[in-house]
């Protein structure tokens, strides 16, 4: 079962839209944040990958907005590696509010392992896989 890591996101002014709730950006950034904060935690911090020379590139990015966080609110980040295939694997992350556990997003990005070199995809090494 893959190992789930959960951040807390307190929504601040600088996260709020004209619209009065977070903008979309903060989203991606948060789910880049996430991640590399889970990566880290399980051994992979940024400065391993440029000793390896390859780092994650994303391919893309899929964000259901169910439900709009609000300025104050407390949100959980939960974030996990959902596969892994030879040169590419799926990340989902799901924002929850703290005080009630509704779902206010779900997201999945498609992540792609690139030569820093190069700028191709490349294998996953055995060691990261694991």
């Amino acid at each position: 079962m893959a190992e789930i890591h959960t951040k807390r996101i307190v929504v601040d002014a600088d996260s709020i839209d004209i619209h009065r709730h977070v903008n979309n950006q903060e989203y991606l950034r948060w789910m880049q944040d996430v991640a590399i904060e889970h990566s880290t935690r399980l051994g992979w911090p940024m400065g391993r990958y440029l000793e390896i020379g390859a780092s994650w590139y994303v391919k893309s990015h899929f964000i259901d907005y169910v439900r709009p966080a609000l300025l104050g609110d407390t949100l959980l980040a939960c974030t996990w590696v959902a596969g892994m295939s030879e040169r590419s694997s799926p990340r989902r992350t799901l924002f929850l509010r703290e005080h009630d556990h509704q779902i206010v997003a779900r997201a999945e990005t498609q992540w792609i392992f690139v030569s820093l070199e190069n700028g191709r995809p490349m294998a996953i090494p055995e060691a990261l896989r694991s």
